[in-house]
């Protein structure tokens, strides 16, 4: 006879407005706060501290991968769970750019995940979510790696999925998209005119809106590489994550992560110890966070002719442009941007080193290289670079040779 499925409680209690602090109940259909802002899932926290030690977790088998992590997740019951076996990626010393930099860094690989981003995290999540809310087709924009990846888990799950993307979005995920039997919508433009086409028909479809930052669960997903990163590192927050940064869900969910560990006192050290200083990566073709950050803005602005060889870079208007500045300052954090050759020429340095990248993830090294000879990284930190997927998404984007001496 097969030994019981394991249940686990999830402490999720309510959703709250980003802005206004607003609470909605979680136990039916929310997108937005009638004030617009972003909905956050919130945990009972100090039940869970009371109820679940960290060295159950530690305990867990790796094999669940995300899911280990069920108590802090809205989808807590493996029936419920809609898997493709996400997360539990590798955690990469990096001992050459660490001798090179004098620091300790690291490399988070997520393009071990199934179709090969760190999308599967939130598509996950999110879609398993969307499922115990009733959901009968979803909808969402992308600039190609989470069309993919919600296609993947819509058909998983059983659910119709619709995706819009621009015309020019990589030509594998459009493969993707159409294999995984999704409704493929190509437009004419970016991210944001995919958007507006969601926002529109899902209106009048009464699909369930997927779009970044218009439901709450995908960022839950996305938490979960915060939450391992600091597990891997024997429950020790690093100093720095540099983390390549188009719509920002990953940035925040690391925000989110670190605080909700550091409220539960799973992370070792002093209970007031700083959050890890989180650095918004970006194309300088597509650079609208790091912009705002320069300027010393409150929230961004639309960037014009977004152009880059990073496709998932290119999201010109970030809806939540406002809460990444201010994760930012309340971690002490900073923004930067790179070229695209420099981005190709990382891929290529980065390969000599075993390791192939997406343009995105590959945008971290000379970022990396930048914050230590400026003396923002300083010698003996510990740092983690995210890489957001595998270079095989993109096989379009060539890398270029070391530059000549």
């Amino acid at each position: 006879m097969s030994a019981p499925r394991r249940h686990i409680h999830s402490y999720l209690t309510h959703l709250e407005c980003a802005d206004c602090a607003a609470t909605y109940p979680a136990g039916v259909e929310q997108h937005r706060c009638a004030c617009g802002g972003i909905l956050l899932a919130r945990y009972d926290l100090a039940a869970l501290a009371r109820d679940v030690p960290r060295k159950r977790v530690s305990a867990r088998p790796w094999n669940d991968g995300l899911w280990r992590y069920a108590e802090l997740l809205p989808v807590a019951d493996p029936r419920d769970r809609v898997s493709l076996g996400e997360g539990a990626t590798p955690l990469l010393p990096m001992p050459r750019l660490g001798r090179e930099l004098d620091a300790e860094v690291w490399l988070k690989d997520e393009g071990l995940n199934p179709t090969g981003t760190f999308k599967a995290r939130g598509a996950a999540v999110g879609i398993s979510r969307a499922r115990q809310l009733g959901a009968t087709t979803i909808a969402l924009p992308t600039a190609g790696n989470a069309g993919a990846a919600w296609a993947a888990y819509g058909a998983r799950a059983g659910i119709p999925v619709v995706v819009a993307m621009p015309k020019d979005a990589p030509s594998q995920t459009q493969r993707e998209v159409a294999l995984y039997g999704a409704r493929l919508h190509l437009v004419d433009g970016n991210i944001s005119h995919a958007g507006a086409w969601v926002n529109e028909r899902a209106a009048a479809e009464g699909w369930y809106d997927a779009s970044t930052f218009k439901e709450p669960y995908r960022l839950e997903g996305k938490k979960t590489l915060g939450l391992e990163i600091a597990e891997q590192l024997d429950w020790r927050a690093p100093d720095v994550i540099l983390y390549p940064t188009g719509g920002g869900v990953g940035l925040l969910g690391l925000w989110k992560a670190f605080a909700e560990l550091r409220a539960l006192g799973w992370l070792r050290g002093a209970d007031d110890a700083p959050l890890p200083r989180l650095v918004v990566v970006q194309a300088a073709g597509c650079a609208p966070v790091v912009r705002a950050w320069d300027a010393g803005a409150q929230t961004t602005a639309p960037w014009e002719d977004a152009a880059t060889v990073a496709a998932g870079l290119r999201v010109p208007s970030p809806l939540a442009g406002g809460l990444m500045l201010r994760a930012l300052r309340e971690t002490g954090g900073t923004a930067l941007a790179v070229e695209d050759d420099v981005i190709r020429r990382a891929l290529g340095d980065l390969a000599r080193a075993g390791l192939w990248l997406s343009p995105e993830g590959a945008a971290l090294l000379p970022a990396l290289r930048q914050l230590r000879a400026s003396g923002w990284l300083r010698a003996g930190e510990r740092v983690v670079l995210l890489n957001t997927g595998s270079g095989l998404v993109y096989p379009d984007v060539e890398p270029l040779p070391p530059p000549t001496s």
